[in-house]
C-alpha cells in the first residue's frame, strides 16, 4: 500500500501557505467591509490573485504528484517536483505587484510550477511507457 510520503510532505506547506494567502484575502475585506469582490481596492485585488493563482496551479501538480509517486516514480523526481513548486509558491505571492509586472519573485513563482509539473509530466510518460 503507497500512503504517499512525498506527496504528503509537501502538500503540509502548501496548505499552510494556502491558509495564509486565504486569511490575507479574509482580513482585507473585513477591515474593508467587503463580502465579496475587490470594491476596486488594488490592495484587496492582489490579495484576491495571490491567492487564487495559488488556487489555480497547486491542486494540479498535486495530484499529478500523487499520480506519480502512485505509479512509482522515483523519489529524487518527485522531491524536485515537490520543492520547485513549494519555493516558486512561497516567492510568487511576494512578486505579484500590479505595479511590477515583471517582479523576479513572480517569475521565479511561475517557473517554480511551471518546471514542477513538466517533470511530473514526463515522469507519468516514461512511466506508462515502462521506460
Amino acid at each position: 500500500m503507497n500512503n504517499f510520503p512525498v506527496t504528503s510532505l509537501y502538500a503540509i506547506p502548501l496548505a499552510i501557505i494556502f491558509l495564509i494567502l486565504l486569511f490575507n484575502v479574509i482580513k482585507s475585506r473585513s477591515s474593508l467591509s467587503l463580502s465579496i469582490g475587490d470594491g476596486g481596492h488594488e490592495g484587496l485585488h492582489e490579495c484576491i490573485r495571490k491567492h487564487g493563482n495559488f488556487v489555480e496551479w497547486v491542486p494540479m501538480v498535486l495530484i499529478l504528484m500523487l499520480l506519480a509517486e502512485g505509479r512509482g516514480v522515483g523519489p529524487l523526481w518527485l522531491h524536485a517536483a515537490g520543492a520547485l513548486l513549494t519555493l516558486g509558491r512561497i516567492a510568487h505571492p511576494f512578486g505579484l505587484k500590479a505595479s511590477v509586472p515583471t517582479h523576479p519573485l513572480r517569475i521565479i513563482g511561475n517557473m517554480g510550477g511551471i518546471l514542477a509539473t513538466l517533470i511530473l509530466v514526463v515522469c507519468l510518460g516514461l512511466s506508462h511507457l515502462n521506460l
